[in-house]
Formats: C-alpha cells, sequence, structure tokens
C-alpha cells in the first residue's frame, strides 16, 4: 500500500513558516501585502478568494480585496492593476481566473508587473524559469516540488512523465522538474499508447481533468503519483484525475483528493508574496 503524501500537513508546516518570516518581516517596518482582484460573481472564484484571504490571515499577510462587477471594462481593471503596480505598500498581485467573457485574460495577466506576479503567470517569469533564472514560480507546479522535497523523495536521475501540457502546471512542472535533474517526458491527448509511456514513470504527475482516468495499469511498481485533478465522479463525490483505491495498492507514494496538490497551491502563493516583500529590505 503506498505511503500517502499528506498536503494538509506540509502546507499548514508552510503557512506557520510563513507567519514567522511575516513577522520578521513586520519588525523591520515591511507589512507583507497580496492584492486580489475578483471581477463577477462565479462562486468557485468567490469560494477560492475566500480561501486565500484566511489563508494570509493565518500567515499574518495583509489580504487586500477587489471585489468588481461582472461588466467592469478591461480598461479598468488595468488601470486597477497598474496603480496597484505602482504601489510600494503592494508586494503580490492575483488576478483570480476565470475573468467574465469579453475581458482578454493574456491582456490583464500581462499587465501585472513580473516584480508582483506571485501566481506565476506573467511571460516573463515563465522565460525566467525556462532559462533557470530566479523568478516567480506557478504556484501549483511550486508546491508539487515541495512536497517531494519534504517527503525526501528523490528526483534527481529519476524518470519523470508528466500527463497534461497546460501552461499552469504541464509546462512549468517539467521544467521544475528538468530543474531537480529528472528525465522528463510531456504526455497528451495525442500521445501513444500513453500507459504504457506513464509505466516507464518513476515519478507520474497527472493533470489531465478527467476523473479517475489513471487507473493502476498506468503506473510502475513504487513509482510515485502525484494527483492535480479536482474533479467529481459519477456520485458527485470530490475525486481526482487518479483511481485512488486502484493505483494506491501499485504506487509507492501518492496524493489524495482532496488534501493532497490542493492546499499547497495556496501555501506556495504565500510563499511567493513572501519572497516579494522580502526583496525590498
Amino acid at each position: 500500500m503506498a505511503t500517502i503524501i499528506d498536503g494538509k500537513k506540509v502546507s499548514s508546516d508552510i503557512k506557520a513558516e510563513c507567519k514567522n518570516r511575516a513577522d520578521a518581516l513586520k519588525e523591520k517596518g515591511i507589512e507583507p501585502a497580496l492584492a486580489v482582484i475578483l471581477v463577477g460573481d462565479n462562486p468557485a472564484s468567490r469560494v477560492y478568494v475566500r480561501n486565500k484571504k484566511k489563508a494570509c490571515e493565518e500567515a499574518g499577510i495583509r489580504s487586500i480585496s477587489y471585489e468588481l462587477p461582472g461588466d467592469t471594462r478591461e480598461e479598468d481593471l488595468i488601470e486597477l492593476i497598474k496603480k496597484l503596480n505602482d504601489d510600494e505598500k503592494v508586494h503580490g498581485i492575483l488576478v483570480q481566473l476565470p475573468l467574465p467573457v469579453g475581458i482578454d485574460e493574456d491582456r490583464v495577466l500581462m499587465a501585472i508587473s513580473p516584480d508582483k506576479d506571485v501566481d506565476g503567470f506573467h511571460p516573463v517569469s515563465v522565460g525566467n524559469l525556462s532559462i533557470g533564472r530566479p523568478g516567480f514560480v506557478s504556484c501549483t507546479p511550486a508546491g508539487i516540488i515541495e512536497l517531494m522535497r519534504r517527503y525526501d523523495i528523490e528526483m534527481s536521475r529519476k524518470r519523470c512523465v508528466i500527463i497534461g501540457r497546460s501552461n499552469i502546471v504541464g509546462k512549468p512542472m517539467a521544467l521544475l522538474m528538468l530543474r531537480e535533474n529528472a528525465t522528463v517526458t510531456i504526455t497528451h491527448s495525442k500521445t501513444k499508447d500513453l500507459p504504457a509511456v506513464c509505466r516507464e514513470a518513476d515519478i507520474l504527475i497527472v493533470a489531465i481533468g478527467k476523473a479517475k482516468y489513471v487507473d493502476s495499469s498506468f503506473v510502475k511498481e513504487g513509482a510515485v503519483v502525484i494527483d492535480v485533478g479536482m474533479d467529481r465522479d459519477e456520485n458527485d463525490k470530490l475525486c481526482g484525475d487518479v483511481d485512488f483505491e486502484s493505483v494506491s495498492k501499485v504506487a509507492g507514494y501518492i496524493t489524495p483528493v482532496p488534501g493532497g496538490v490542493g492546499p499547497m497551491t495556496i501555501a506556495m502563493l504565500l510563499n511567493n508574496t513572501l519572497n516579494s516583500a522580502e526583496n525590498c529590505i
């Protein structure tokens, strides 16, 4: 039976560490602050924003909330971002996605200063990651690396297979694993004989958005399986992209859903915000 990687426990440890860092900054006259912009009334987005606010409070980070109506003009949103870029008391800017129809997400994300891009989505942040320069890293992939480090999972010289090639998870995940000296394969919907490719993995990272898609036939005995999915099964119960019941009998390590990768995303958002504030010293 696989060892379960407890993302809740690790994220709780990181939040406590962030609180200590925030307290140290305040002693130097710097109050770390994250500005979160929500446009419209998407229920899921509201939940995410609420969770981020709560996490900021626990970590001693000031959360500045901007809740804008769904008919907000793109130009007005960009103008707000520019003001936050210029505000020295704001260290991170997060625009909650998705944005309402009619607003160009790429243009909005491009408006955020790379120095405050704590989500790690700006092309400058992505470019820095691709050439090995310091910069903000997308929170979910960064959280996955941190999970494996804290469980003493060796990444160097390991074969890593990633299912999914999104800009938010798949591509930055591949770059981070290369940084850890893993040998990386990115797979996707057009990959031939996907299960066979996945069975070569020492570390299998699954981010495709299909409930319980990956079963034990995809997994090599003893492999590390990281489930990034957040889906609903046939009973409307929260589940991941991995069939936990079958895969946990084969894998060496596995992340559950919920309680695995999810909590780490917010923890790394806090970490990025504090990194930004510490750069002000």
